[in-house]
């Protein structure tokens, strides 16, 4: 069995963040395999990432959200990494990955708690107790303990009923309204025993608008708070700038740099990349007009 390896979910809309993601493994020097599960990829989208990574095949018709056990337990490893396409790694992975090794759980905190006491009698987990809500856009699982995670979370997210989730009507009562999320913090609160899981403080992972984080370089993708600190990945969780024109800030410029930069795995063609994150007068352009635009929907929203 392979000591690690990375797997993510993809379709055509998250193509260009897969490539981000690749490309940004890569720069990190993570040499570990990377596989996509494809959940509807154009041919040449396929072709493309393959230079780089293992397609898997998915169902379309499988919401991705609950796609995320089939990769791993189709190739399985001795430490798991499951990480979002809306992710871009800043730092080098290898310290998370050594500390699941032995038989660890690693995630880091979400940005808001959330606990629901009844998520074990759903589940047949047994009774929940009240633990850090974690996120499940980046999770190392290692050894028995996280082949014993990813099972479980294969097996109970089948349960959740999506209607009733954020990706349906949003019942805000519904104990799984976040469907993988809220089941794999359900796992953790009952029959994980609770010194087998590191979880990391959100700065590390942080969201939009990523405060206090300051672009050091661009190329390497150093990014840093003023103590120094460097967060391992940027998490842009909801609009994403490569689908939305949004306003061009850290994460942006960061995506532009792993799409068209000379020395990255996955080359795309620039037709296939937004203008506002090209180079050239024309996309200048572009992003001022698009930053204005942002800026005053959301000066308007606030109002």
């Amino acid at each position: 069995m392979r000591p690690a390896a990375f797997y993510c979910v993809a379709d055509a809309k998250y193509f260009l963040g897969t490539v981000a993601l690749v490309n940004s493994l890569r720069l990190q020097r993570q040499s570990e395999p990377v596989f996509v599960l494809d959940l509807g990829l154009e041919a040449e989208q396929r072709e493309l990432l393959a230079a780089e990574a293992t397609i898997v095949d998915g169902d379309p018709d499988q919401p991705p959200w609950l796609s995320k056990t089939l990769a791993p337990r189709l190739h399985p490893t001795s430490v798991m990494v499951l990480i979002d396409v809306d992710m871009i790694v800043t730092r080098p992975l290898a310290d998370l990955l050594e500390l699941a090794a032995p038989g660890q759980v690693v995630a880091f905190l979400n940005d808001r708690p959330r606990f629901r006491p009844e998520w074990g009698e759903l589940l047949d987990l047994g009774t929940a107790r009240r633990r850090p809500y974690v996120s499940s856009g980046l999770v190392v699982l290692g050894g028995e303990v996280g082949l014993r995670v990813l099972e479980l979370l294969d097996d109970r997210q089948g349960r959740v009923e999506i209607s009733r989730t954020l990706f349906g009507d949003a019942d805000e009562d519904y104990p799984f309204l976040y469907p993988e999320q809220d089941v794999l913090n359900a796992i953790l609160c009952t029959v994980i025993e609770d010194t087998t899981v590191e979880r990391l403080t959100n700065r590390l992972a942080p969201n939009p608008p990523f405060p206090g984080l300051e672009l050091i370089d661009a190329e390497s993708l150093r990014v840093a708070y003023d103590d120094g600190t460097r967060p391992y990945v940027l998490h842009h969780f909801h609009r994403k700038p490569w689908i939305d024109p949004i306003y061009h800030g850290l994460y942006s410029r960061l995506l532009a740099r792993l799409l068209l930069g000379e020395d990255i795995a996955v080359t795309v063609p620039p037709e296939m990349v937004p203008l506002r994150l090209r180079g050239g007068p024309l996309a200048r352009a572009e992003r001022a007009r698009v930053d204005l635009i942002d800026v005053v929907n959301r000066y308007v929203l606030r109002r």
